[in-house]
């Protein structure tokens, strides 16, 4: 199966930089909008991609919401994978996109927390041991808002807001508590599953049943002829056997 997406890929590549006039060895570099829960993983899928067809990718890393502002301001992304499918579906309303959203894996959300004395779980959020609790800002990260969803269905929200800091996207809440400015916090499952950070403290998941599933979406934006073909075979990586299985490893659903 691996071997066919490849050929596949391949094909694709060739006949597109044959129309465009390029060279096979020359093609022209895709810009990819990530979404910051999706850092690491999108690294190894671009790796894994640019290897296979030799289409080399830049990411451009920020929270859905920032992304969504840049690209309605005309930031010339090529490919937006968001944290969710509010983001996605608003630049495509906005007549942004050339493909309407399709949710590619399903984000998990965990506490985590280098601290040994401290457990990775709700009732730790209330200890006199933790003056700050990080989490990404609800209005533009997703996760941000799985996060207060969650001290709000356990009511929460209310008993340790004195303590809440807020990040701009999952990659700054992840610098506040690695950098231990906050004692504890809320991330993605793919953040803790990263080789690079996946021995560095103690997490736990947060159950399912508190916030609403994270259904992330992507959109593929360029409509660029030197860059299109390419735009659209990144696309259809990302939903292939091996993409889908890479995005397994970091945490994340998929084919729900």
């Amino acid at each position: 199966m691996r071997k066919f997406q490849r050929i596949y890929i391949f094909l694709f590549l060739f006949t597109a930089a044959f129309t465009a006039c390029k060279e096979v060895n020359d093609p022209p570099k895709l810009t990819i909008a990530t979404a910051a829960n999706m850092q690491f993983a999108m690294q190894r899928l671009t790796d894994d991609f640019t290897k296979d067809t030799g289409v080399p990718c830049e990411l451009v890393i920020s929270s859905s919401g920032k992304l969504t502002a840049q690209l309605k301001a005309g930031a010339p992304y090529d490919i937006f994978v968001a944290a969710n499918m509010k983001y996605p579906q608003e630049v495509y309303d906005a007549g942004i996109a050339a493909t309407s959203p399709k949710i590619y894996a399903y984000g998990k959300l965990v506490i985590w927390t280098l601290r040994s004395e401290l457990k990775p779980e709700f009732a730790t959020l209330q200890s006199n041991a933790v003056k700050h609790i990080a989490l990404a800002n609800p209005k533009t990260a997703p996760y941000g808002e799985a996060a207060v969803a969650a001290l709000n269905t356990l009511q929460l929200e209310e008993a340790v807001a004195d303590k809440l800091v807020y990040g701009e996207s999952i990659a700054q809440t992840n610098q506040f508590i690695i950098s231990g400015a906050a004692e504890i916090g809320f991330t993605a499952l793919s953040v803790v599953k990263a080789p690079s950070l996946k021995t560095k403290g103690f997490w736990a998941p947060v159950a399912d049943s508190l916030y609403e599933p994270i259904a992330q979406g992507v959109v593929r934006i360029s409509q660029d002829a030197a860059k299109k073909q390419q735009a659209e075979a990144f696309y259809a990586y990302l939903f292939t056997e091996e993409a889908q299985k890479t995005l397994q490893d970091f945490g994340y659903s998929v084919g729900e």
